[in-house]
Formats: C-alpha cells, sequence, structure tokens
C-alpha cells in the first residue's frame, strides 16, 4: 500500500514535536543577531582547465559549526551557486558551502557527483582554515541538485562515482545527512513516466546520461539514488510540490519506498498546490523545518 504523507502531521510526527518546535524557536531568536560573513569564488578543484568553485556564507560563529553543501539546480546545464536559496541556515548556525559542478555541456555524468564529492573532501581538508567541524556534513539540493544530493546520501560506498577530482582522496566524501528538493531518484522509473523528458533527444536526461535513459540503462540506474540505497545511509527529508509537471511527484514517491524498505529514516513534505520549485519551499514552515532537520542530525 502506498503510504501517504500530510504534510506537516508527518513532520512533527517524526522529528518530535517539542524538540523542533523548541529549535524553531532558537532559530527566531538566532535571526535577531546574526551576521554572516561570505567568501565568495574559492576553487575546490580544476578539472581539464574548468575551475570548480564554491562560496562560502559563514555564521557569526564559525568555529564548530556544522558545514551544508548545497547543490543547485537548473537541469544540469544551467543554473549557478550564486543562487542559494538556504543561505538562510546561516541564522541557524550553519555554514552553507554553495558549490559549482560540470554542467552537460562541459561533461556528462558521473563528471557532476564526482564534483560535488571532491567539494566535500576539500571541505574537510581545509576545516582547519575556518574552524568549522566536519564529522557531521549535510548537503541539500533543488531540482538537478536535488537529484545530486540525495545521490550523495546513497552512494558513499560506490566507488565508480566517487572519481578523483580535486584529490583529497584520503578525505571522505559522505555526508550524514540530506534534503532533497524536488530532484529526480529513480531514471529507469522516470523513463517510463516522463519519456519526454529522460529519453527525447535534447531532453535534460539525454543530456546528463549522453543518450535516452530506455536505452542507457546502466546510466540511468547508476545515477538513481534509488539504485545504491544501503543500511549505513544518513536520514534524508525529502519535499516535493504535489502538481510538478517538470519532475513528477513519483519520484519523491519512489524513495520514500525504498528508504521504507530498508528501514531508513525519511522524512517527506508534500506541498499540496506547489508545482516544481517556489518560494513555499524555502520559506514559513518548510524553512523551520529543514532547519530543524539539520539541527537534529548535524549537531
Amino acid at each position: 500500500m502506498r503510504p501517504c504523507f500530510a504534510c506537516l502531521v508527518l513532520l512533527l510526527c517524526l522529528l518530535g514535536q517539542s524538540n523542533l518546535l523548541g529549535q524553531a524557536n532558537l532559530l527566531g531568536q538566532a535571526k535577531q543577531t546574526s551576521r554572516v560573513e561570505i567568501e565568495k569564488e574559492i576553487e575546490f578543484a580544476n578539472v581539464d582547465g574548468i575551475s570548480l568553485r564554491l562560496d562560502l556564507h559563514l555564521p557569526e560563529e564559525v568555529k564548530g559549526a556544522a558545514v551544508i553543501v548545497y547543490i543547485h539546480g537548473g537541469g544540469w546545464q544551467n543554473g549557478s551557486k550564486s543562487s542559494c536559496p538556504i543561505r538562510w541556515l546561516t541564522e541557524g548556525g550553519f555554514v552553507v558551502a554553495s558549490i559549482s559542478y560540470r554542467l552537460t555541456h562541459q561533461a556528462i555524468f558521473p563528471a557532476q557527483i564526482h564534483d560535488c564529492k571532491a567539494a566535500v573532501r576539500w571541505l574537510r581538508a581545509n576545516a582547519d582554515r575556518y574552524g568549522y567541524q566536519t564529522e557531521r556534513i549535510g548537503v541539500a539540493g533543488s531540482s538537478a541538485g536535488g537529484m545530486l544530493a540525495a545521490l550523495m546520501a546513497t552512494s558513499g560506498d560506490v566507488e565508480v562515482l566517487e572519481g578523483d577530482v580535486g584529490g583529497t582522496l584520503e578525505f571522505s566524501s559522505r555526508v550524514q545527512a540530506a534534503v532533497d528538493y524536488y530532484g529526480a531518484t529513480d531514471f529507469v522509473l522516470r523513463s517510463v513516466t516522463q519519456p519526454s523528458r529522460a529519453n527525447k533527444p535534447g531532453s535534460v536526461v539525454f543530456k546528463l546520461l549522453g543518450g535516452p535513459a530506455d536505452e542507457k540503462i546502466d546510466a540511468a540506474k547508476l545515477a538513481s539514488a534509488v539504485t545504491h540505497i544501503s543500511p549505513d545511509d544518513p536520514p534524508l527529508m525529502v519535499l516535493h510540490g504535489r502538481k510538478d509537471q517538470t519532475v513528477l511527484p513519483d519520484q519523491t514517491e519512489r524513495i520514500i519506498e525504498r528508504y521504507n524498505q530498508a528501514g531508513l529514516s525519511i522524512t517527506a513534505v508534500f506541498e499540496k498546490e506547489a508545482g516544481h520549485g517556489g518560494n513555499v519551499f524555502y520559506q514559513g514552515m518548510n524553512r523551520e523545518f529543514v532547519t530543524a532537520f539539520f539541527k537534529r542530525h548535524l549537531n
């Protein structure tokens, strides 16, 4: 039976009402005193002359702060790290690293996940320089970035997705909590339910995989977070609009199903009236819930 997930009720049940509201109150206090510093255009790797960079959004107190990596959307072909809709997490005491990655006109998959993992390794290698802690790192992403964030969560033991971008291979690329904003998690399913976006020449998935998902089956599976789920995967939070026609809600339903089957921790928010993206996912209670999720699992 497919589970029914009610947005607010499920969040309160899974995170704990008193814990969640208490953390939200602390966040409200932080908003009154927080000061954010930004260090931009820090190169964390260079691949074939392509400079991969990140922007560090630093809270007022950096020492001992947990780090959250943000991965931008744009269909893996557009977008920029300068668009970081979760920078407000600094108000909760987190360091936010908004990263770039190679787009599909520069390289096909798995280059994108290799770059994301390189950023996490760089952050761990440079922790002493800034003073943040990297024992537990979170990741979040929107749309195409949400797909990569979910894949970061489930591919901690997948060697072919690790890559050697940027060096620092002695450091772990694993993350300890992840938030996926309306990202695709099963490209095999998507080739069936959204063939125009997964199989059609020129579509975003066609460009990502270097061919149609219904023919590039191995690549489609490799790029799917659901393929790699294992018992040691970290807690995952997923947010999706019920009226999303760009990435259908069945993508989030699929990873919920698979996480539940594996006995893993997953928190789901379905916005009944939302489409693909929008301020509703980054404001109000959703903002508070995401902050509380990361506080619970990273602090």
